[in-house]
């Protein structure tokens, strides 16, 4: 049981390594913000979008890590 928790833990925290390097970049210079802040307001299906797809799969994947961290705690320590 505590292999298995612990591959399903390695697979996760490699989820959510991936998911949050493939995220793009929040730093943007002030024409970005001038010429696409429209856009980010008034933006149609944001949640279709592949950055929100992302953001869904860390944090999925940051709550499946938590628990498997704290069954892992939970069968090493009896």
């Amino acid at each position: 049981m505590k292999t298995f928790v612990s591959i399903l833990h390695v697979i996760f925290s490699l989820l959510v390594i991936g998911s949050i390097f493939l995220q793009p970049s929040k730093v943007y210079g002030l024409s970005t913000t001038i010429s696409g802040g429209a856009e980010t307001f008034f933006g149609k299906n944001k949640s279709r979008t592949m950055e929100a797809k992302l953001q869904r799969l860390t944090i999925i994947s940051m709550v499946l890590f938590v628990i498997t961290s704290m069954v892992l705690v939970y069968l090493t320590n009896h």
